[in-house]
């Protein structure tokens, strides 16, 4: 069965099924703070990643340092945080089991940690990416070049549906694909981009949506940064520089520190008015249709107050699918559910219509 043949047959809507238990939400949303965090270490083992020209300098060493100094730093400013790597030796780690690791231990952030390179040697600076279409993007060549990583595994056209990283038609899969946490990793990623300019590396070439397939399986934001370019003399020097690798991770945990008060703070309820609803959609938690239509803006492994911050002044109600809830933007009838999901792309990149029948989700 061929990547289409899974589409059709209704296997994306098991693409974001979430590993493991929902949590309870606490009164005050302290079960839900920011509590775990994946950092991966991009390659290993067998894979070397990018390497030098003369040979001696390996991608998946560099990235396996900084990943490391990134940990501890986390670890020692808050304990009460666990830091799981994907690797902390030079070892080989699949691409969906680095994403599977993230999505066993209920992370509430995954960072991936890799080191760039082309052909020629002017291309220079960090960039950060997140889960989307880059149709468009100059980026192609670097996910081809990081998704190619699964030819090394025994079974990667089971592990990855028959994804296929040198078939074009692989990544209309991704199109069809719905970030559910768009967000919540574009806000990382801009706080990585604003921190690391001030790093070692301090050309920003963007933040970008683009299709690596470990940030595609992962239940939780995600980001992949490329911290430098291998190809470049002046980037590698920097990355061969262990105390320029201390700097890097340090800009990292700066955007981790941001990020972390920022989501924390989306979830004190407390001290927040509540926002006046119509009694059928008061409580996200307690309602959930049996029938009608509307427009699906993201999907989370969580349940969310009404009001909260994440649907930007709108009403949405949820409805539980297997471990997941789905939000959803009610509308009277299909067509004005085409008509307001028209208008919610721009807000909810992911977002689609939708009908519901007995209690479950499906797109129109």
């Amino acid at each position: 069965m061929n990547i289409l043949q899974n589409i059709s047959a209704g296997l994306l809507a098991l693409a974001f099924t979430v590993q493991g238990t929902v949590p309870v939400l606490a009164g005050d949303g302290s079960d839900l703070r920011l509590k775990t965090v994946v950092i991966d270490a991009g390659h290993g083992g067998k894979d070397p990643g990018c390497v030098s020209r003369d040979g001696r300098i390996l991608e998946k060493n560099i990235n396996l340092d900084i990943a490391r100094k990134l940990g501890a730093k986390i670890s020692a400013a808050y304990p009460d945080v666990k830091v799981i790597y994907t690797r902390t030796t030079d070892i080989f780690v699949p691409l969906n089991e680095r994403a599977d690791i993230a999505n066993r231990n209920n992370a509430n952030l995954f960072i991936s940690v890799h080191v760039n390179a082309t052909t020629s040697s002017q291309a220079h600076g960090f960039s950060t990416h997140i889960l989307g279409n880059d149709r468009f993007s100059s980026n192609q060549e670097v996910c081809r070049r990081e998704n190619s990583v699964i030819m090394l595994e025994d079974d990667y056209t089971t592990n990855y549906q028959g994804f296929d990283p040198n078939d074009p038609e692989s990544f209309i899969f991704f199109n069809l694909m719905q970030n559910a946490y768009y967000e919540q990793s574009l806000s990382f990623a801009a706080e990585a981009d604003r921190e690391m300019r001030k790093g070692p590396v301090s050309h920003s070439r963007g933040v970008s949506q683009n299709l690596f397939l470990v940030l595609w399986r992962t239940t939780m934001p995600a980001v992949l940064v490329e911290v430098g370019f291998m190809s470049n003399p002046s980037d590698q020097k920097i990355l061969n520089s262990p105390a320029s690798r201390t700097e890097i991770a340090q800009t990292l945990f700066n955007a981790f520190k941001t990020f972390k008060k920022k989501y924390d703070e989306s979830l004190d309820f407390s001290a927040e008015t509540p926002v006046q609803q119509p009694a059928a959609v008061q409580d996200s938690h307690a309602v959930q249709p049996a029938s009608g239509f509307g427009v699906q803006i993201f999907v989370l492994g969580k349940r969310l107050p009404s009001g909260d911050k994440a649907f930007k002044g709108y009403d949405a109600v949820a409805v539980k699918s297997g471990n997941v809830y789905k939000y959803v933007i009610m509308e009277q009838t299909a067509d004005r559910a085409r008509k307001l999901s028209r208008k919610l792309r721009k807000e909810f990149p992911g977002s689609f219509p939708v009908k519901i029948t007995d209690g479950k989700v499906s797109s129109l």
